[in-house]
């Protein structure tokens, strides 16, 4: 015993202290070896499931964009065969169609007037700006208005349908309608009444547009009075960001009449 005892006082304080921390870390790699295992292993068993899961998500979603497109298919060709069930149903496709004619989604053909504007091709002076000598956006925009206000029905610039929302442009050389840019010649085509142009003439708009821009300018403005014109349907969309239509009142909140 004394031996043993002349033993351990023989082993010094820092060598005890050093065995004690390293079985105190093994201790604790072996716990931590032992709780990772587990881990991994739910982890890795988690995972199929979830895969699984989104691929059949992915598959239904296809199925979905599948029956959507179907089911519109369906409504476009029930509205354009004109099945509707019920008087009401009818009207609602009548008042529909009128809607998208008037939003200019539909291709139009009918009588009309076709104006083609073309750059000038007398000498510019050399003191003059040779940008008065160019059809520009605001000549366009002068003709488009002018027919509208002769009575025009439907107004195309290039092949570029005039909407509510359409906006005539400047951009560098060319012209920029809706979302085209237009190069010169530029030709405006409208459907209307066979009066459009005895009233183009009438306007002191269109008048003073001829006087300044063709007599001062030579900027090319000739016509022609069709039987038909055609014209196609607005491409660009029709989406509002920030406008929403009024909520309709209810009939319960309708007033009622005073008596007599």
């Amino acid at each position: 015993m004394s031996v043993l005892g002349a033993r351990m006082r023989a082993i010094p304080t820092w060598q005890v202290t050093l065995g004690a921390a390293l079985l105190g870390l093994g201790f604790l790699i072996a716990a931590q070896l032992a709780s990772e295992g587990p881990r991994i292993r739910y982890t890795s068993l988690e995972r199929t499931p979830l895969v699984e899961t989104a691929l059949d998500l992915q598959d239904q979603q296809e199925s979905l964009k599948d029956q959507v497109l179907l089911v519109r298919g369906e409504i476009q060709a029930l509205e354009a065969a004109g099945n509707g069930g019920t008087a009401v149903t009818r009207a609602l496709n009548d008042e529909l169609q009128q809607a998208r004619l008037a939003a200019g989604l539909i291709p139009l053909r009918g009588p009309g007037i076709v104006f083609d504007l073309t750059d000038s091709s007398v000498p510019i002076p050399n003191d003059a700006n040779e940008a008065d000598y160019l059809v520009s956006g605001q000549d366009v925009l002068t003709v488009v208005e002018e027919l509208w206000l002769a009575g025009a029905e439907a107004v195309a610039v290039n092949g570029e349908r005039v909407t509510v929302a359409t906006a005539v442009v400047d951009i560098g050389g060319s012209v920029l309608v809706n979302s085209a840019y237009l190069a010169p010649p530029y030709r405006v085509s409208a459907i209307g009444p066979d009066t459009m142009y005895d009233r183009l003439l009438a306007s002191t708009g269109f008048v003073d547009f001829i006087r300044g821009r063709q007599e001062t300018f030579g900027i090319g403005v000739s016509y022609a009075i069709l039987d038909e014109v055609e014209l196609p349907a607005y491409a660009g969309t029709a989406t509002l960001r920030y406008g929403r239509p009024d909520a309709s009142p209810s009939p319960s909140a309708a007033p009622t009449p005073a008596a007599p």
